[in-house]
């Protein structure tokens, strides 16, 4: 029969691809994640991964397996969760992955009053612009521009949330301030890099203006934003950012209004888990202080 140990072991192959990366993750040297599989291997009577120079690639057995062990994984910390909850306090470690500009203005400032909350729970926050693969246990918790396609993943909007478009004072000041969309022809413009933005959603300028004459790119929402303040062109903006910087005025704002949403999204197996159910309060909550803003 399987033990904890061996589906832990087989699903950091999965989740890693290569036999290296998956002592790593397990804690035990490349020869013993080797004879455990060739051993797990037997027990099943089917392969389960292919092996090459390059890597490890998932039989179909692996993936008839996968679901089941994802399972077993998920009941597991559920229930070491419920019992530790019942002699201390909620404690743990969740890793949460969002959109840089939600990341900066939306989690990290209200952070405190999660820690006030809830000492021993740590929360890891990454702002990414890609895709996070959650079935890899990448994250525990993602806030994405879109529901994911596939997978055992729930999702809901948390939020709608607004683009406008911007110029530094100073820049319009020099420039003269574009009165219609007509003018915007006539301003250079700051945009992403479009082949690393992770979702289409990111890129809003085609929507104000074909054909705009870009003078910078960049993958960081944050660059961008510091480009237009420092008067490089028009952009862009989230409107929770940009409304409190008194470097920027907003721009056609009856004219040029995009709407975006946010979504959360975790695997369905950790939904139940206490430390991922108080950090999904805790968004709820930080979108419900900036509500009137977004």
């Amino acid at each position: 029969m399987l033990s904890s140990d061996d589906l832990r072991l087989f699903l950091a192959m999965m989740r890693e691809g290569n036999m290296l990366a998956a002592a790593r993750r397990t804690g035990v040297d490349h020869s013993t994640v080797a004879r455990r599989l060739n051993a797990m291997e037997a027990m099943l009577d089917a392969r389960l991964f292919d092996r090459s120079p390059r890597g490890v690639t998932p039989t179909p057995a692996a993936f008839a397996l996968l679901g089941h062990a994802e399972r077993i994984e998920s009941e597991l910390l559920a229930a070491a969760a419920s019992v530790a909850g019942r002699d201390r306090e909620l404690d743990g470690t969740v890793r949460l992955t969002t959109p840089e500009a939600f990341a900066a203005h939306l989690v990290a400032p209200h952070v405190a009053a999660l820690r006030a909350r809830h000492p021993r729970l740590m929360l890891e926050l990454a702002s990414e612009s890609r895709s996070t693969s959650l079935s890899k246990r990448e994250a525990d918790i993602a806030v994405m521009l879109k529901p994911p396609p596939r997978g055992r993943l729930v999702a809901r909007k948390l939020t709608d949330y607004r683009l406008g478009l911007y110029g530094a004072r100073d820049y319009l000041e020099a420039t003269g301030m574009p009165e219609s969309r007509a003018d915007l022809s006539q301003h250079p413009f700051v945009s992403y890099i479009e082949e690393l933005a992770g979702f289409p959603e990111m890129i809003a300028l085609d929507q104000i203006l074909s054909g705009a004459r870009i003078a910078f790119r960049a993958s960081s929402s944050a660059a961008q934003h510091a480009a237009v303040a420092a008067g490089m062109g028009l952009g862009v903006l989230h409107v929770f950012a940009a409304r409190d910087d008194s470097r920027l005025v907003r721009l056609l704002p009856d004219q040029v209004e995009i709407w975006r949403s946010y979504w959360l999204v975790m695997h369905a197996d950790l939904q139940r888990l206490p430390r991922v159910r108080a950090t999904v309060d805790f968004l709820d909550e930080a979108v419900r202080w900036r509500r009137e803003v977004l």
